[in-house]
């Protein structure tokens, strides 16, 4: 079984992920480790020195090589990874779920708010009003491909637990 989370930065894929890995007893992988593993540098680092064209060339090849791997898995993907390149399509293609953790623009910005400076997209935000216009923008722009996930999960209002067990409920 290999299971992968989707949804805006966040969202809870995370910290999900890795409740619904240990429920399943599936390994928990995080794509954008795998890519600070390779590229041996974080993803602000990344960001900064190389570019986000460079990140983004990284993520694809990353989640392909890792979507081709026999492992069955649970694998929480940075919230751009499906809009670039072939990347949903072959996420459509290898997986036996796609999950869209689905949160409103308030949620996020409550979420995100707290957390600018360790997220490089949004870490040049000075208010919440620019991070609410943000999220906005790119969440109309993403919305074409989170919603081509077969499962989708609102997680407003919701503690990780109870979005883990609407999540099990339609998983088994």
């Amino acid at each position: 079984m290999k299971v992968v989370l989707i949804g805006y930065m966040g969202s809870g894929k995370t910290s999900v992920g890795q409740l619904l890995s240990d429920s399943l007893g599936l390994q928990f992988l995080d794509l954008d480790r795998i890519i600070e593993h390779k590229a041996n540098m974080s993803i602000p680092d990344i960001f900064n020195k190389k570019g986000e064209i460079f990140f983004r060339k990284l993520e694809a090849d990353a989640l392909r090589e890792t979507l081709d791997g026999n492992e069955n898995f649970v694998l929480a993907l940075g919230g751009g990874t499906p809009c670039y390149g072939a990347n949903m399509d072959q996420i459509t293609e290898y997986t036996t779920y796609s999950i869209y953790l689905k949160a409103s623009i308030p949620s996020l910005v409550s979420r995100l708010s707290i957390e600018k400076d360790n997220r490089p997209l949004i870490s040049h935000l000075a208010t919440d009003e620019e991070l609410t216009e943000f999220i906005g923008k790119h969440l109309f722009e993403r919305q074409y491909y989170y919603n081509q996930s077969n499962v989708i999960v609102s997680t407003d209002g919701k503690s990780q637990e109870e979005v883990l067990q609407m999540l099990l409920n339609k998983l088994t």
